[in-house]
């Protein structure tokens, strides 16, 4: 198999760069910084457990950045 016939994988963001993202992102954002595929991550918002908090705009679900931050930080502990 070549490069061109593999999908291409996203590379899961940093915390430093979902510091630098908008206060608000779409699902598909916020499944890569969570690590989970974004049908995942939409069947969890219409299930209500989607652990990042989510905001309906008009008939769009955006994610809180802040509430991103705050699992990922969690999950990696206190900073040495």
């Amino acid at each position: 198999m070549t490069g061109t016939d593999a999908a291409p994988t996203r590379r899961r963001p940093t915390l430093d760069e979902i510091r630098s993202w908008p206060p608000t992102v779409n699902a598909e954002r916020a499944a890569l910084a969570l690590g989970v595929s974004r049908a995942y991550a939409y069947q969890c918002i219409k299930n209500g457990i989607f652990p990042a908090r989510t905001v309906a705009v008009g008939k769009r679900i955006v994610v809180l950045t802040s509430s991103i931050l705050a699992i990922l930080e969690e999950e990696a502990g206190p900073q040495s």
